[in-house]
Parts: structure tokens; C-alpha cells; sequence
């Protein structure tokens, strides 16, 4: 089957006479079924993949074929709904820039108003966009922290947030429909690429007015933050002039990381643009180090995620997990709003739930509600829509162990950009009451009790490699676990059923949406949590243990890993 479809591209006139070349010189037969075995998938989160020539590939092909779905579902909405338009950003990935141009021509010649942003522009700013310009939709091209080798395309809906699972699944239908090589993809440059309208300057102004009125401590900031030292990489990416100019506006003082300033599409001074990955702020750190500063921040590509590395008790610089920062960020927002009586107790606070356990109990010292949502922001920007939105409830903040951050409504996905002045105005408050963030850090695990949180991901390969994670969560769904390192199972929960059974045998409704995972509930608060990644080939496992301190907890988490590995290799 792959053959006859790699035989098609070879010959056929809609492909391109270079990429025609390119195909015929492909010889490894592993290679071209990866390429041509099956179409890239579109899932809740749009698509990501290799960049590269085939359907299973990101390319433009693949990219306007997609466009075109996405554009035969809004034309279904209505005239309103084209006139309205969609939104379009990108960040500074190979061929971002061509993706985002080819999406924004194939919605333009479909008779669909279209704004492009004219230059790099992270996740959170496109969100914004798409509210601030009351667009039906918008695209994100990004692969967000993956290796250079990829690219992706996501699609938001008219609240900001990624597109709804039920939406989704309509454009799928009409992606489906679509011959990639035939004339049903509508692409009229000559003609239509002038009717692209560039997105507004004064966005981004009203963007930066808006995250600036979240800020929590403007006098502490204004009284040092011209002494804070703080280091910024953004790892080459969008991140760059948004997280700058805001530092600027609330009067933090930035030393950039040469080095990583430029777009790079290579991303050549790190292996992976990922800030959860202590290596890729390890020129920050160097920097920090000759400067004498206190803090580095380090962004993703489309500057959805933020890394921190701050000192230690020694002086010497330690990486921040996603779990930490976020437990800092939650504790300062709870305490500052609660200093100065701003603090809702109708207000709520979202985490996915394989982030930190530690969350729970910071939430219930203040008495406020928190969430449990798959991962994923979008779950987190569902239930911004269900009860912030409709005036029952007030969000306070979302967070995700894997660097991802939101205070504020003005967009539905993680942002780096309030994230980053968040975190520089913690160290200013707490440096204006002479106490350092790792003290502060310290002393939740002392008040709370420590939390040791980790994952362990598995590199899966080849065109079944879902499938093959997919069965690895079947048969630890269908596993009968009651001790995991000498804690009791006190439940399990079965994501895709949408069903919690206790150790008792008694089964209960989970409220939430089904994915594919399971989640061991242990004795004393901790946690086990399996499930295949939605945006890369790696099946990840989440541990969160407790214990009475580090040194008891680290112990226990070396013996529940010991037997969940076990149970991975029957």
C-alpha cells in the first residue's frame, strides 16, 4: 500500500519537480514506509511531525491539505464565521515561516479573512490574538520543544483555547476527504496572498498592558528590581523580544545569553530546545556564574514553557523541575492575593493530574478548590470556559509539571511570557524581605511535607510506535497492582474508562475527560501515573512520592520505581 502511495508523489504533477528528485532518490525501505505508511496524524493538539516529504511527514503538502480542512469546516459556520477569519503565528522552526504563509493563502483563497502575524510570535500572544480579534480560529506552527527535526500546526478555537476535541474531529472528517494531490486543496497565491492582513501592532501593545496589570507586588518590584541579577536564554526562539520587553516594563534588569539570541533553526548551542532539560540552560548558567546573578530563565521556541535555575544554600546553581516552579509560583500568587484581600475563596486553581501532589495540599492551607485535568492545557482552558467564563468561579492560576504556567484569562495555553514576570517579581518581593526563593522553596517542603516528583519517558519508534505504547497501557490497565514499594494501593484510575476503583473493589465515576492512562493512588499521598505522549513517540511514567523528608522520600521512590519497572517488563 505505502509503495503505490510513494509512487504517486514520484510521478505526480502537484508535486513539485525538486521534491519529485528528492523522492526519487530515496532507497531505504524503512524509510519510505515511516514516510508514506499512513497519513500524519491530526489529533486535539493539530499535528507534529518530522519535517520531510510524505503523508506521515510535516510538509506543505501535508500543511495545506490540513488548511483546507480546517477551512471546508468554518465554511460550514457561516458567512460570519469566514468574515470573522482566523489568526495565524509561528515560531522560529525550519519551515515555520512557509507553513504558516501556505496556511494562511489556502484560507484566503477559501474566501476566509486571514491574519499573519509579520513576525515570530509565541503560543501565548497567538491565544490572545485570537480573542482580542474575535477570529473563529488560529493556527500555531510549532513543534514547541521538540529537536530541530520537527515541526507542527496547531489550531485554536474562537475562545483561545486548542481546539475542542468535538471541532476537532469535524475538521479530521474533512482532512479525511481530501486527496492530498488533487485540485480540492484551494491555493491561489497570485491572487489571494495579497488579501492576508497583517495582525495589528496594537495587539501586542494591549498583550503587555494586560499581563502587566497581573502583577502582584509592583512596589517591592520598582524598590529592587534594578538589583536582581536575572540571566535569559530563549533558546533561540520566540521568546526573545515579549519576555525582554515585559521584564522591562515592570523594572528587571536582563543580561541575554548571546549565544542563543538569533533565530536558529538549528537550535546549534543546545541538543534539545527544552528548558525542562537542565542541559539547555547550561549557557545560562555559565553566564550567571560570571555575572554573579541570582536567577535564569530559559524559554521554549514558541515560549509556551519556562525553565528556572536559581542558587542554593552553597551558592551554587540548581535546575528547578516544572513541579518546583510551579509550586512557587502557586504559593506566592495564593499568598500575595491573600495579603492584600484579593483572594477569592470562590477562586480555583487547575493542574493536570500528574503534576505534583504537593499542589493539593498549598491549595487546601488556603482553602481553595483545586482541579485535576488530563494533560494537556486545553483541559486546563476548559475549565477556565466552565466556570471562569460563565461568572460562577475565579481562576487563579494553571499549571502543568512540564514547565507550563498561566495566571490571568487573557489566553487559554501556557505562557512563558507571565510566567517569566511572575517568577522575576517572586525574587523581587522576596529579595526586598532579604530571603533567597530557595529558602522560600525549603521551607514549603518543611511545611508540607517533601514531595519527590519525576518521570521516566521511553523512546518508542518506528510508523506503530502509538500502537505500540497503546498496548503497553493496555496491559498495565489489565494488571492486577495492590503494593507498589511498600505502599497500598488505595486506587486506580482508569483514564479511558472514566472509572476510579478502590481497593475495596467499590468503582466511581471519574469527572473527566477520557484519555488514555492510569493513575495508582498510593498510601500517604503519592502517586503513579502511565500514559503514552500525545505529541511525541514516548511513553511516560509519573512518579510523585512523599515522605517525611527528602532523604526518606528519595528512598521510597527508588523502591516504587524498582517495582513499577518490574511490572513493565512482565
Amino acid at each position: 500500500m505505502y509503495k503505490d502511495v510513494f509512487e504517486n508523489w514520484k510521478t505526480s504533477k502537484k508535486i513539485s519537480l525538486k521534491d519529485r528528485e528528492e523522492l526519487s532518490s530515496l532507497t531505504d525501505e524503512k524509510d519510505i514506509e515511516y514516510r508514506f505508511g499512513k497519513d500524519l496524524e491530526f489529533g486535539t493538539a493539530g499535528m507534529r511531525g518530522i519535517i520531510g516529504l510524505g503523508t506521515n511527514m510535516m510538509n506543505l503538502y501535508t500543511v495545506k491539505r490540513a488548511t483546507q480542512g480546517l477551512s471546508e469546516y468554518i465554511k460550514t459556520l457561516g458567512e460570519q464565521a469566514k468574515k470573522r477569519g482566523v489568526v495565524i503565528s509561528y515560531d522560529t522552526r525550519r519551515m515555520s515561516w512557509d507553513f504558516a504563509y501556505a496556511s494562511a493563502v489556502v484560507l484566503a483563497t477559501n474566501g476566509i479573512k486571514t491574519y499573519l502575524f509579520g513576525d515570530v510570535h509565541p503560543v501565548p500572544m497567538l491565544s490572545f490574538a485570537v480573542r482580542q480579534l474575535k477570529t473563529v480560529a488560529g493556527i500555531m506552527i510549532t513543534a514547541s520543544h521538540n529537536p530541530k527535526e520537527y515541526n507542527g500546526y496547531k489550531v485554536y478555537g474562537e475562545d483561545g483555547a486548542q481546539m475542542s476535541p468535538e471541532a476537532t474531529a469535524e475538521v479530521v472528517r474533512y482532512i479525511s476527504d481530501i486527496d492530498i494531490l488533487s485540485d480540492a486543496i484551494l491555493y491561489d497565491e497570485k491572487r489571494f496572498g495579497k488579501k492576508i492582513k497583517k495582525v495589528p501592532s496594537s495587539v501586542d501593545r494591549k498583550y503587555y498592558k494586560t499581563i502587566k496589570a497581573l502583577a502582584l507586588s509592583p512596589v517591592e518590584t520598582k524598590k529592587t528590581g534594578k538589583n536582581i541579577k536575572l540571566v535569559y536564554t530563549p533558546l533561540h526562539g520566540s521568546g526573545f523580544k515579549p519576555v525582554t520587553h515585559i521584564l522591562g516594563k515592570i523594572g528587571v534588569n536582563v543580561t541575554l545569553v548571546p549565544e542563543q539570541v538569533n533565530k536558529d533553526t538549528e537550535f546549534s548551542t543546545v541538543s534539545v530546545p527544552n528548558p525542562e532539560v537542565k542541559e539547555a540552560l547550561y549557557l545560562g548558567v555559565k553566564m550567571a556564574d560570571f555575572k554573579k546573578a541570582d536567577v535564569v530563565f530559559g524559554t521554549d521556541p514558541d515560549c509556551d514553557r519556562l525553565g528556572v535555575a536559581i542558587r542554593n544554600d552553597d551558592g551554587e546553581f540548581i535546575v528547578l523541575s516544572g513541579n518546583q516552579t510551579g509550586i512557587l509560583l502557586l504559593d506566592y500568587i495564593l499568598m500575595r492575593l491573600k495579603q492584600t484581600g484579593k483572594l477569592d475563596k470562590n477562586g480555583f486553581v487547575v493542574k493536570s493530574f500528574v503534576t505534583t501532589g504537593m499542589a493539593k495540599a498549598i491549595c487546601d492551607d488556603y482553602g481553595i478548590d483545586l482541579f485535576e485535568v488530563p494533560v494537556g492545557f486545553k483541559y486546563i482552558g476548559e475549565k477556565i470556559k466552565q466556570y471562569d467564563d460563565s461568572g460562577k468561579r475565579k481562576f487563579i492560576f494553571g499549571f502543568e509539571e512540564s514547565c507550563g504556567y498561566l495566571r490571568g484569562t487573557h489566553c487559554r495555553d501556557k505562557d512563558a511570557v507571565v510566567a517569566s514576570m511572575l517568577f522575576a517579581e517572586m525574587c523581587c518581593y522576596y529579595a526586598y524581605h532579604n530571603v533567597g526563593i530557595y529558602r522560600i522553596l525549603t521551607e514549603l517542603y518543611k511545611k508540607y511535607g517533601y514531595v519527590c516528583d519525576t518521570n521516566v519517558s521511553t523512546v518508542y519508534s518506528g510508523i506503530n510506535a502509538m500502537s505500540d505504547m497503546n498496548a503497553v497501557v493496555e496491559r498495565i490497565k489489565n494488571s492486577e497492582v495492590k503494593i507498589l514499594g511498600g505502599l497500598k494501593v488505595e486506587a486506580k484510575r482508569d483514564y479511558s474508562s472514566g472509572k476510579r476503583t478502590d481497593s475495596d473493589g467499590k468503582v466511581t465515576e471519574l469527572d473527566t475527560p477520557k484519555v488514555n492512562a492510569v493513575y495508582y493512588e498510593l498510601e500517604g499521598g503519592s502517586f503513579v501515573c502511565i500514559r503514552p505522549s500525545g505529541t511525541e513517540p514516548k511513553l511516560k511514567v509519573y512518579y510523585s512520592v512523599k515522605g517525611e523528608d527528602k532523604d526518606r522520600a528519595e528512598t521510597l521512590m527508588k523502591k516504587i520505581q524498582a517495582d513499577f519497572s518490574a511490572l513493565l517488563q512482565q
